[in-house]
């Protein structure tokens, strides 16, 4: 077996600070717990910031300091969005992390060393290309989360999981021609403040500070003082003992949620927290071959009342529904639709917290890159163009023509509210009888009457060579309209530019006379 472990040094940090704007970066970040530091990042530390300080002094060693609060739960949204990735890769995927991050104890001053995901990776090493391209690959997909990795592998599960907790650079696993002796002679050298941090201060005055100096005691007397436990996990680490996994699967519904670093007054700003969920979305949907049919965010707003000029309590939650005209796997695109309606829409109130969920989703891999564009992809281009337009300036100020089983061409298209599902397609619309022939693209919205001169139509004083027809028509007598029958023919002009035309059968009503009329109708391109 050869299993991979991602480590995350930083996730209480990373988790919290994901959604600070771009005036706070570079800021020196520290999370509290009880009114002491819990983590620092570099900056902080570099300022002198360290772990279990008073507040009131991190501040004064550095007073532009962001200080936020732990939050278990927080991180526990975060280690599933990574868990999502790595089933994209293997259905073997176990948590690296030990029970008190995953929700079975709150309290953040316990968090453990190991924070991270197992997954085993020996059987799909070949439809990867080998350990390295899975690597390349696996670090690419968790990119857009916005999280520190480190990687390594090795033929048991808890000495990856120590491996990458130690060192990062064991990406391609304990090296020699025996993998299971490379791997014990490595994890001679990890301190036990990884293998056991609950246990770390009795070991480190007795002298021991890695697990070399731990495998040198005698086992029974390790065993009557630090119970069977510690060395249960030194035997599973060096694969001298089985190892029982809980494997993870993908929940049928996504849903996650972040608290937002500040307060958000505008849709910028609650777009910068929206990017990090959308992420997440599309994390999810990969290692279920899954593509978003609907999703929704929710904006959670301040929980004391505030009320609007007309005296009615603000909500406290907006819901905005984006749902894509076709099943999207694109996240550029689903990112687009959401900032213009985003920006179409006003803020009750300050948002704190954002939620997004998605229920409604359909199978199906993401479709294959073309080298060269097909009719397929231009389509695809159109639609997404005109749902731009419609996230932007609504559904109502986007409309396209549509067909009506009418033969008269004034009467045969109607304006409507584009559909971007059916940008493209040709709509079938059965009508009873025979279309005309040729018509053109250009029609006049009111026919043109046309002076005759000897049984001939005239346009703008010069006769008009007639050069197809006629194509009949008898249509219209069901409604107020009245019956249109007429003789269409294709005519050129003496520039010529191919018109449409043709003349009233009966009298025309119109006119009010007994003689029949040429009218203008349409002009080809």
């Amino acid at each position: 077996m050869l299993w991979i472990t991602l480590h995350l040094p930083a996730l209480s940090l990373e988790s919290w600070a994901a959604t600070r704007g771009p005036e706070q970066a570079g800021l020196p970040l520290a999370l509290l717990h009880a009114q002491q530091v819990l983590h620092a990042d570099a900056l902080a530390q570099a300022c002198g910031v360290r772990t279990g300080m008073k507040r009131a002094t991190a501040l004064a060693l550095a007073p532009d300091l962001l200080l936020g609060v732990a939050d278990v739960r927080r991180d526990v949204q975060a280690l599933r969005a990574v868990a999502h990735v790595a089933l994209a890769f293997s259905p073997s995927v176990a948590w690296a992390t030990p029970a008190e991050l995953r929700g079975v104890n709150t309290n953040p001053a316990h968090s453990p060393a190991l924070v991270g995901v197992q997954l085993e990776v020996q059987s799909c090493l070949r439809y990867f290309g080998g350990l390295p391209a899975l690597l390349d690959r696996l670090r690419a997909a968790l990119a857009p989360l916005g999280h520190q990795v480190r990687i390594a592998s090795a033929p048991t599960a808890l000495g990856a999981s120590l491996l990458a907790a130690w060192r990062d650079d064991l990406a391609l696993g304990p090296p020699g021609p025996d993998p299971m002796q490379g791997l014990q002679g490595l994890l001679d050298a990890v301190p036990l403040a990884l293998l056991a941090p609950d246990l770390q201060p009795a070991l480190q005055a007795m002298g021991l500070h890695c697990l070399a100096d731990l495998r040198a005691l005698p086992r029974a007397g390790l065993a009557r003082r630090f119970g069977p436990e510690l060395l249960a996990k030194v035997d599973r680490a060096r694969g001298q003992a089985p190892e029982a996994q809980a494997w993870l699967t993908l929940p049928q519904r996504f849903a996650s949620r972040i608290e937002l670093l500040c307060r958000a007054d505008t849709s910028a700003q609650v777009l910068a927290g929206a990017q990090l969920l959308l992420a997440r979305l599309m994390v999810w949907a990969a290692a279920r071959q899954a593509r978003i049919v609907r999703f929704t965010l929710v904006m959670h707003h301040e929980t004391r009342r505030r009320r609007d000029p007309c005296g009615e309590d603000s909500p406290g939650q907006t819901t905005l529904e984006i749902a894509p005209a076709e099943p999207a796997t694109d996240a550029g695109h689903l990112l687009s639709l959401l900032t213009e309606r985003l920006g179409r829409l006003p803020l009750a109130a300050p948002a704190l917290e954002l939620s997004l969920h998605c229920a409604q989703w359909c199978a199906g891999e993401p479709p294959n890159r073309e080298l060269f564009a097909s009719q397929a992809s231009e389509r695809e281009g159109l639609a997404r163009l005109v749902e731009r337009l419609q996230a932007r300036l609504g559904p109502a100020q986007v409309q396209s023509l549509a067909a009506v089983p009418d033969h008269r061409p004034e009467c045969g298209t109607r304006w409507q509210s584009a559909d971007p599902a059916r940008l493209g397609a040709q709509a079938a619309v059965h009508v009873h009888g025979k279309a005309l022939a040729a018509q053109p693209l250009w029609l006049l919205p009111v026919p043109r009457a046309l002076v005759e001169r000897g049984q001939g139509p005239l346009l703008d004083g010069r006769t008009l060579q007639l050069l197809a027809g006629p194509d009949r028509l008898e249509s219209g007598w069901w409604d107020a309209q009245g019956p249109a029958v007429r003789d269409y023919f294709i005519a050129r002009t003496a520039s010529g530019t191919l018109v449409w035309i043709y003349r009233h059968r009966l009298p025309d009503p119109e006119a009010g006379s007994g003689e029949s009329g040429w009218y203008l109708q349409g002009l080809f391109a």
